[in-house]
């Protein structure tokens, strides 16, 4: 199952194993435990730590538990943990035998401190760059606390449990049989919902903080990038993050991040992270800003209000909210949010094989989707507003190319249907002769750009452009004196990773040049006063 060099990787890795490790495996027939157990052979002969047990019993099959001679842990796989989550299983093997996991002490201790019973169940599918993160966080917290059990279930091998529990999107999180969550999840955000008192606690920290000299308000690529330069000038500096690495945690494959040939972007927004943390930068993760009240004097503290309360305040701002997935504003569309109506085909996919799609959208995003789609469903329907698709030339014509795949354009959708429970159509009106037509189908894609995430700064007097977006100047200077942005947020052209980095160092810069020409400070209670 393995090849020669994962072997050897794998055997690297467990030699941190700081105990003996057993795998219960529950197997059938099919192929799929065939291949299991050829897995579970090749994890168990790399570790003179690592048992195999043929006599599981669990009901899904092929499955495994990881489980230690105590008795105090259990993480289990229902299917074949490949693909992006490889890393996750050989995380889980490390963490139950007693190898530390590298998250925050102090959420490895909340997660110790949890009482009651919680039984997690996730349903990920082997193509998901979103799944893993949710995946190893609730691994480790059953490696923890034996109170907490985790079963970590490839949704496109158990099909007719998908379609009972009717999960048309991943990662999907059951807690005790009942829906907990939808995306991706940090091991932070699940704590927060879990332990509902942490919000009021981190709240009460952020209060006592200290004015910043510099206060990055996001954790993108332009956020993570003004963070380090701001940092590298010696002065203050904070993010206030309301997940740190953004939209880049969304994005598959890149490839044209300069001197990088290709990586994907959980692996580049951890880069990011690791990088800001090799500064004296104070990072708050979880941190949604709904507010922004200029200073009121020159040079004064400009005050950055935030979700749970608290407030946040610094001698200068850089804003890099960045931007997210723009819904298409139909009857049906949130209704069957993750009942059929997805935003990410890499993910949620696979769910669907075998199935009709539609995808809404005709640019790069939109094209690429329909390629990937049409290798899984039956049937991809392509609806694109203009009168021409926009995506890139060689895009368009690898698509023709699809046997399953319909193009339709000068056309505009007017509703996703369903039957209550899940996506059955949608209608479309054909712009050039006002007919309507139904489309019979499973499940949407909505790939129709970006819409920036300053809804939070229309009361702020920061001026915004007809699309919202933060206008700025050369220098990545906005309407107010002291705020500064940076990334998809504003009105700079062409929303790339690389662009909002040297958006975000330029933004930084610029904050330091207004910093150093200020007038000595105002004490702050003076200020205040």
């Amino acid at each position: 199952m393995l090849d020669d060099g994962l072997k050897t990787q794998l055997k690297a890795y467990l030699q941190n194993l700081r105990q003996p490790i057993e795998l219960v495996a529950s197997l059938g027939e099919g192929a799929g435990s065939k291949d299991m157990l050829a897995l579970l052979e090749d994890v168990a002969g790399t570790s003179d730590k690592v048992s195999l047990n043929l006599a599981g019993d669990d009901a899904r099959k092929p499955s495994f538990a990881i489980t230690r001679a105590a008795g105090d842990a259990d993480v289990r796989f229902a299917g074949l943990p490949l693909g992006h989550e490889f890393t996750s299983l050989v995380l889980a093997l490390l963490h139950v035998g007693g190898h530390p996991p590298k998250f925050d002490a102090e959420a490895l201790d909340q997660v110790r401190a949890l009482e009651g019973e919680f039984r997690f169940e996730t349903y990920f599918s082997q193509s998901c760059q979103n799944c893993p993160d949710v995946v190893q966080a609730l691994n480790t917290m059953a490696a923890l606390n034996p109170n907490i059990t985790h079963v970590a279930i490839d949704g496109a091998l158990f099909q007719a449990e998908v379609e009972e529990r009717q999960v048309m999107a991943v990662p999907t999180i059951l807690l005790n049989g009942q829906p907990f969550g939808q995306g991706r999840m940090s091991l932070e955000q699940i704590l927060a919902k879990l332990d509902t008192g942490a919000t009021a606690r981190e709240a009460e920290k952020i209060k006592a903080k200290d004015a910043f000299d510099v206060l990055v308000v996001g954790g993108g690529p332009a956020g993570a990038a003004a963070a380090i330069y701001a940092a590298r000038k010696g002065i203050r500096t904070g993010v206030a993050a309301e997940r740190f690495g953004g939209q880049v945690l969304d994005t598959m494959a890149i490839e044209n991040f300069i001197s990088v040939s290709h990586t994907e972007g959980p692996r580049l927004a951890a880069n990011l992270e690791q990088h800001v943390k090799d500064y004296d930068v104070d990072i708050m993760n979880l941190q949604k800003a709904v507010g922004l009240v200029p200073a009121k004097t020159p040079g004064g503290l400009i005050e950055v209000k935030l979700e749970n309360g608290a407030s946040l305040t610094s001698r200068s701002v850089i804003l890099a909210t960045g931007a997210r997935w723009r819904n298409i504003n139909v009857p049906g569309e949130a209704e069957y949010k993750n009942k059929g109506v997805a935003y990410c085909p890499h993910c949620d996919g696979p769910l669907f094989k075998g199935k009709r799609v539609a995808v809404i959208g005709g640019g790069n995003s939109g094209v690429e989707a329909a390629i990937d789609l049409a290798g899984i469903v039956a049937h991809v329907t392509l609806i694109e507003f203009d009168s021409q698709l926009r995506a890139d030339a060689v895009l368009q014509r690898k698509l023709a190319s699809l046997p399953n795949v319909r193009i339709v354009t000068s056309a505009l959708t007017t509703q996703v249907l369903g039957d209550g429970a899940k996506v059955t159509g949608l209608t479309y009106k054909d712009r050039n002769h006002d007919q309507v037509h139904q489309v019979d189908l499973e499940g949407v894609f909505v790939q129709i750009g970006l819409v920036p995430n300053t809804e939070w700064l229309k009361d702020a007097g920061v001026a915004l452009s007809p699309r919202g977006e933060i206008e700025v100047d050369h220098r990545g200077e906005t309407s107010l004196p002291g705020v500064f942005a940076a990334g998809d947020a504003t009105t700079t052209p062409y929303k790339q990773i690389i662009i909002a980095m040297g958006e975000g160092s330029k933004a930084a810069l610029s904050a330091f040049d207004y910093m150093i020409r200020l007038e000595p400070a105002v004490p702050a209670e003076q200020e205040a006063a």
